[in-house]
């Protein structure tokens, strides 16, 4: 053991029951414990020990055998999830990266989505990626410019043509079978 008596500015605590905190003392002598020289490597390898043991972590990973999840129920609710959920995996595995859609021309998008619309009046965004192989994204972009979504009444969920590009469908329809 060392002892010091340099000034140490130190003080002792006490905290009361009701909660208040009071100075006890003051610190006079310093008292530091090392080990013997012989032993500091001993000392040194049980600190290394010590401190490792508490790192590393103690969760225990176990293997429970499938039993069907006979012990866990369902929440409220989340029956319909799991068979959601693994049908929408099947679909991203089907597509892969050999099959993703790529981007036609803005113009020819345009076009195509017109003779889409002279077809039927209202597309679902579902069946719009189905028809034009079109990237999900893209397609909406392509929504927002030229069509209007329908939030209710008997088409809602669906798109169809802004007004203004119905009226210039309309035209140039008759303006072509008046010129044939």
């Amino acid at each position: 053991m060392d002892m010091s008596t340099d000034f140490i500015p130190m003080s002792v605590f006490a905290e009361s029951s009701q909660g208040k905190s009071s100075v006890e003392g003051k610190i006079y002598h310093k008292f530091d414990m090392k080990p013997h020289d012989e032993n500091i490597e001993d000392y040194a390898k049980l600190c290394r020990e010590r401190t490792n043991k508490y790192m590393t972590k103690t969760r225990q990973i176990q293997i429970i055998d499938d039993d069907g999840g006979i012990r866990m129920r369902p929440m409220p609710g989340m029956l319909d999830i799991k068979s959601s959920v693994s049908a929408d995996k099947k679909k991203i595995q089907a597509k892969g990266p050999e099959n993703k859609r790529t981007r036609r021309d803005p113009e020819e998008m345009e076009k195509i989505m017109f003779k889409l619309f002279e077809k039927q009046p209202n597309w679902t965004l579902k069946q719009l990626i189905q028809k034009t192989d079109q990237p999900e994204q893209f397609l909406k972009d392509m929504l927002k410019l030229l069509c209007v979504y329908n939030n209710r009444g008997a088409n809602q969920g669906t798109y169809e043509l802004k007004p203004e590009y119905r009226r210039s469908e309309d035209k140039s329809d008759a303006q072509q079978t008046t010129s044939r």
